[in-house]
């Protein structure tokens, strides 16, 4: 990582060669204070006051206030021409972040890289601020600390003597350190994107945590992350002890020694006037160049060198596993995405009608629903009364937006309705509680479906734990997912969430999501990413199960298989059969007229057509 962070600084900086010359230039100028500084102030002492010559001392100090005003011009130009290096970096940066952001994420099967974000934004503004700052600082120290050595050896070589080797070892000190410090910067930046991938997650899977009453566990995941992220920067500051003490040699011991050796400077010829210079040299030139060096160095380069050499490990090699705090990030993020929650305005109205009986399902009641996402906001639903009755399989469709994800959560539990009830076998589904033995017996499988890294089996048997192999199997078998099974290698080959497609992530879930039999199964467009064929396999394990079964629809195949359909429209609700619907809503009509051209217009896509096996 050190190697390509300094590869990076190092390229970005030949390839400026003459803005860099330019740079240093009046880099050079600038530093004319610090070279004059120490030397004005002892000729302005030993040649004016000291001579009781006071109008010859004034001279030599307006001869120091010019060299300040040539090195503010220096320093004004300076600045001008660091903008020519700095904005060219950062857009270099952008372009390897860019890049490196696209490959992880169109890696097949691969989660978005929702980390790539903190190192576009953040990132890359604090790396180019850091820039900037390093260039100015070390280059500004090297220029300042030669003017000033060479002016001590200019006004006695004995006064090098006092200053130089403190210099040397506080500077030692502090290269040594460095190592160290990289190391703790580096916990620091992959903290905030492990924080970055984790906030991503549950952002998305706030709906699902709840389902799964996963809360406390998330909590406890993500609270882990913070405290780590809380110690590494501890970690980090610590070592701004080591930073300081090599502040406090290189800049203050020389001082010291200056002021305790000044009698035997004096016994050895030094002038009055001499001594007094090097102390301007040390306290108003190199004490400066030093803070500046050191401070900016210890914070803004190892900021600079280990965000760099992340970001080039990101970009340059995107198909390896990555860091291994990534790593921790995608394993432990127990929050599984949901689908965008939709906010149109559904209609009022009661739905009612006659459909099949068949035991073993949950009789579904909703009583004059309401739900909107704020108190000020239209509702999404209004007004709903919904009957289902045990083992009925409804297929629930409409435009984007028109509420059915809403309406899924409503019944699944995971949104408490502003007003009116969902009752589960006459048990209210947000019943303190909950009817415990009914909550065990209800599925909400959202569209993005959670895989998480560890073997088949436990992603497969999460919601029943101890599961009987035979009935693992069969759940495997229902779904289609026996190919997706042997490709893997068995039900102990570890699982890694990106070697899988969406499809093949959809198959794990919903396999997962037949094994404990529910009596109650939302599939929320969680077929949405298998092909129809495979949709087909999936849905009909599902509705071949003694349960009752509610499908948000993508397809109008997913329609056509259930006893009837609920169409949602944003002013009004329609049920029906697929023939009375299109009989009766235009809406119904247009959506068919919709699914049937899509289906004969669109580019075939990447999905997941399982095997059926007997």
């Amino acid at each position: 990582m050190k190697a390509r962070s300094v590869r990076i600084l190092r390229s970005s900086l030949s390839r400026r060669r003459r803005e860099y010359r330019r740079l240093v230039a009046w880099s050079l100028v600038q530093a004319v204070p610090a070279f004059l500084s120490g030397w004005i102030v002892a000729r302005a002492v030993d040649q004016g006051f000291l001579a009781d010559r006071p109008a010859t001392g004034f001279l030599w100090l307006a001869a120091l206030a010019g060299a300040f005003i040539v090195g503010a011009w220096g320093t004004r130009h300076a600045m001008l021409g660091l903008a020519s290096l700095i904005e060219p970096f950062r857009d270099e940066l952008i372009t390897l972040v860019a890049t490196g952001t696209l490959h992880r994420s169109a890696r097949l099967g691969a989660p978005a890289d929702t980390a790539g974000v903190a190192r576009l934004t953040e990132h890359v503004e604090r790396a180019r601020d850091a820039y900037g700052a390093i260039v100015l600082f070390v280059q500004g120290f090297v220029v300042t600390a030669g003017g000033v050595l060479l002016g001590l050896a200019g006004l006695d070589p004995l006064l090098l003597v006092l200053v130089l080797p403190p210099l040397m070892i506080g500077l030692a000190l502090f290269v040594a350190a460095l190592r160290a410090m990289a190391a703790r910067q580096r916990e620091v930046i992959l903290a905030d994107e492990r924080i970055a991938e984790t906030t991503a997650a549950l952002t998305g899977g706030v709906r699902d945590v709840v389902a799964c009453g996963a809360e406390e566990r998330v909590r406890a995941q993500t609270g882990a992350q913070v405290d780590a992220a809380a110690r590494a920067a501890v970690s980090l500051a610590r070592l701004t002890a080591v930073r300081t003490a090599a502040l406090g040699i290189s800049g203050w011991v020389p001082l010291l020694l200056i002021l305790l050796g000044a009698p035997w400077l004096v016994r050895n010829g030094v002038t009055a006037g001499a001594i007094l210079g090097a102390v301007t040299y040390v306290s108003q030139a190199l004490q400066p160049a030093l803070q500046g060096f050191v401070q900016g160095l210890g914070s803004s380069g190892l900021w600079l060198l280990v965000t760099v050499g992340r970001m080039a490990e990101i970009a340059v090699d995107p198909d390896r596993p990555g860091a291994a705090a990534l790593e921790a990030a995608e394993a432990g993020t127990a929050a599984p995405q949901a689908t965008d929650t939709e906010t149109a305005e559904a209609g009022t109205g009661a739905v009612t009608g006659h459909a099949p009986v068949r035991p073993g399902g949950a009789r579904v009641e909703a009583r004059d629903l309401t739900f909107g996402y704020a108190q000020s906001a239209e509702p999404v639903i209004r007004g709903l009364n919904l009957v289902l009755h045990p083992g009925e399989h409804l297929a629930v469709v409409g435009p984007s937006g028109a509420g059915k994800s809403t309406l899924a959560a409503l019944i699944a539990g995971v949104l408490e309705p502003q007003s009116g009830q969902v009752r589960l076998d006459d048990v209210p589904v947000l019943a303190p509680g909950d009817g415990d033995d009914l909550a065990r017996h209800r599925v909400l499988i959202p569209q993005e479906a959670y895989v998480f890294t560890g073997t088949l089996e436990e992603n497969l048997t999460y919601l029943v734990p101890g599961a009987a192999p035979a009935d693992v199997e069969a759940a495997v078998r229902a779904v289609g997912a026996a190919p997706l099974v042997a490709r893997l290698g068995g039900y102990d080959a570890p699982l890694d969430p990106r070697d899988l497609s969406t499809g093949e992530r959809q198959l794990v879930a919903l396999a997962r999501a037949l094994l404990p039999a529910p009596r109650l199964a939302l599939l929320d467009e969680a077929t949405c990413h298998l092909d129809p064929v495979a949709e087909a396999v999936a849905e009909e394990a599902f509705a071949r199960r003694p349960g009752t079964l509610i499908v948000v629809a993508h397809r109008i195949s997913s329609a056509l298989r259930a006893d009837r359909i609920l169409v949602m429209d944003g002013t009004r609700v329609g049920l029906g059969t697929h023939e009375e619907l299109i009989a009766e809503s235009a809406l119904y009509r247009d959506l068919v007229g919709h699914w049937g051209a899509a289906s004969a217009s669109q580019a075939p896509v990447r999905t997941v057509t399982p095997i059926p096996t007997p």
